[in-house]
């Protein structure tokens, strides 16, 4: 099952990239489709075998590198972290994949978009079913490569190919420092395979590079790595440019695969990870800076992709708070319920713009609730999981991350508590200013886009209500098993905790305020977005004139794409310059074009010396042969 789950996605991207010309637009999607059924068929019947009936396996499928004693195989790594995820990218992705059948019915080359599609979900399933570093590492360039083709899909676009480009190029800062750790794990523990790795982490507890513990640089240098694919504070600029992709794209990069990938290697990891507890602080700091940094800017934002973009960045640091503070398990939670509401934010998104001719400025809607009621009811729906109000999924994954930073009881866990705190009271602030402005009030649009606002066929809405259900009920169902008392057997050593720390009684032993304070910050934002949007809406406009500076930095972004582009952009410029007018032109081609420039000239003076007179030719020889006997004469 595992196999088919893996392969079917690539074998609808090779069918539809190099036949879709011959079978058609509609068979080359439907083809996609179908191939990710299969595949997600094969995922979840494969997540209930491994997670409830069978044990823990690798199934060999090659030799890929055998040279002295470095050897890699090419392997699917069956436990139930990887079925968690196979299951989860699978199912997600086939509904994308239906939902672009509408969303990209006009489109003139749609058998790309569907082949870049698959592609994408291979190279995650690849990922996460990896049994070494470097098949893992496989997956990761192959999503980072998949994610550059859908961010500049429409490359006739000079913002799209800047995006993925851009996208592309922050990735490789975060790359470099995985590589970096995998060099390390390969120095310390003489091999790059998991399995080797974690059996020989007893031996080398003590090992030390440049005076510290290579755990801790191997955790930090793993860290950093994921920071890039997971948009985390200060490698976090990439992810909302990543909006010029189609709709679709955004939601599986959002939801299922790219930005994903880093919770997952933190867990992945995390029997290296337990033994570097000053690493796991650094990711607790970082994750929920990232949280409360992210969320302010989502505050201000108008474009409606980019609100829910930055809800991702923000969302993402809370499963890294988590994984920072030992609680893998909580961190797997939400990355698994977020797919499911982040999933259906993103494509009710879709159907919005689609809706509104196209229209992404949530300033320029309002008054469209009752032209497309199920867009607005999904739309409820996936905002109620992401602030975590209760019986939605999002309560049950942010709740345990809430609870498990405060049970931690360390320095970091109560500065992580306090920043996701307050990011859910901005997420739900935010998620109902967006609600608010898109679907109330008076239209804002002209009147012709009013005119053809209508809802979504059904080829789009169906995947809605599906996700719909995901996002209501994942959290309630799966809890008992992600993050319950008995998650030791569900688990079944996919995910390694130290005996001392016991982090998951440990939170469902947190004081019983907890779960009341995130509900109440949640209600809270909620009332002060209709106060502010419903009840007095030109209040916001004289916030942000009043405290305009404070406006203008968080609408910037905190400005960092501007200090990114005074340190790194502008230098990098003026140095390609300086080589290319420099280096290149006046000293690699100065030489040749030198030599063949005073080549010329001398054939020049040459050619002048021939004159065809013979009285000329006579006086040159005599010449000549009064210098040889006079040098004759002086050498005797």
């Amino acid at each position: 099952m595992f196999v088919g789950a893996v392969f079917f996605p690539l074998l609808g991207c090779l069918i539809s990239g190099f036949l879709g010309r011959f079978i058609g637009d509609k068979a080359a999607q439907w083809t996609t489709v179908f191939f990710m059924v299969l595949a997600a068929a094969c995922g979840v019947t494969a997540f209930i075998d491994v997670a409830f009936h069978e044990s823990p396996r690798t199934e060999l499928l090659l030799t890929w590198l055998d040279v002295g004693d470095m050897s890699f195989s090419w392997s699917l790594r069956f436990d139930t972290l990887s079925a968690v995820m196979v299951a989860m990218v699978t199912f997600i992705s086939t509904f994308i994949h239906m939902y672009s059948v509408g969303y990209m019915s006009h489109d003139e080359t749609t058998p790309r978009f569907f082949a870049y599609l698959s592609l994408f979900t291979f190279m995650m399933l690849m990922l996460v079913t990896a049994d070494n570093l470097v098949q893992l590492f496989f997956g990761w360039e192959g999503i980072g490569l998949a994610s550059y083709l859908l961010i500049g899909y429409w490359y006739e676009k000079e913002s799209a190919c800047k995006a993925a480009m851009k996208a592309f190029i922050v990735n490789r800062v975060g790359d470099l420092f995985f590589m970096l750790g995998m060099a390390l794990t390969f120095w310390t523990f003489g091999s790059l395979e998991f399995g080797t790795i974690f059996a020989a982490i007893p031996q080398h507890l003590d090992d030390q590079i440049l005076g510290f513990r290579s755990m801790e640089v191997i955790g930090v240098l793993l860290f950093l790595g994921a920071c890039g694919k997971s948009a985390q504070l200060g490698l976090h600029t990439w992810l909302p440019d990543a909006m010029e992709g189609p709709t679709p794209v955004s939601a599986l990069i959002h939801a299922a695969t790219l930005v994903t990938a880093g919770v997952f290697l933190m867990a992945r990891m995390s029997p290296v990870m337990e033994h570097a507890p000053y690493a796991l602080g650094f990711v607790t700091v970082v994750g929920a800076s990232t949280a409360l940094f992210a969320a302010t800017i989502g505050c201000v934002q108008n474009d409606i992709k980019r609100v829910i973009a930055y809800s991702t960045c923000s969302q993402l640091g809370y499963m890294f708070a988590a994984a920072g503070v030992g609680l893998y398990q909580a961190s797997v939670f939400h990355l698994f319920t977020h797919a499911f509401f982040k999933a259906l934010l993103f494509l009710s998104a879709g159907s919005v713009i689609h809706a509104m001719s196209d229209e992404q400025d949530i300033r320029k809607m309002g008054g469209i609730w009752k032209k497309i009621p199920v867009t607005y009811a999904m739309f409820w729906i996936g905002s109620l999981a992401l602030a975590g109000i209760p019986i939605f999924a999002g309560y049950y994954s942010k709740d345990a991350i809430l609870e498990g930073t405060i049970a931690a009881h360390t320095a970091s866990g109560t500065y992580a508590f306090i920043c996701l705190v307050l990011a859910a009271f901005l997420t739900a602030f935010y998620s109902w200013r967006l609600i608010i402005m898109t679907f109330h009030g008076k239209p804002r649009a002209d009147h012709h886009t009013m005119e053809h606002v209508h809802e979504s066929p059904a080829v789009m809405l169906v995947p809605l209500l599906v996700l719909s259900a995901g996002a209501i009920l994942t959290g309630i169902v799966f809890a008992p098993h992600f993050i319950g008392h008995h998650q030791a057997e569900f688990w079944n050593g996919a995910i390694f905790n130290l005996p001392a720390k016991h982090m998951i009684e440990a939170m469902h032993h947190a004081p019983h305020w907890v779960p009341l304070m995130a509900t109440t910050v949640a209600v809270s934002g909620i009332i002060l977005a209709v106060l502010l949007y419903v009840v007095a809406p030109g209040v916001p406009g004289k916030l942000a004139s009043t405290f305009g500076g404070v406006y203008r930095f968080l609408l910037n972004k905190w400005y960092f794409d501007e200090l990114y582009d005074f340190l790194f952009v502008r230098p990098a410029q003026r140095l390609a310059r300086g080589l290319w007018q420099t280096g290149d032109a006046r000293i690699i081609d100065g030489m040749p074009n030198g030599m063949a420039a005073l080549t010329a000239g001398v054939g020049r003076s040459a050619m002048r010396l021939q004159t065809g007179r013979v009285a000329s030719y006579a006086f040159a020889m005599i010449i000549g042969l009064v210098v040889f006997v006079s040098l004759f004469l002086l050498g005797r």
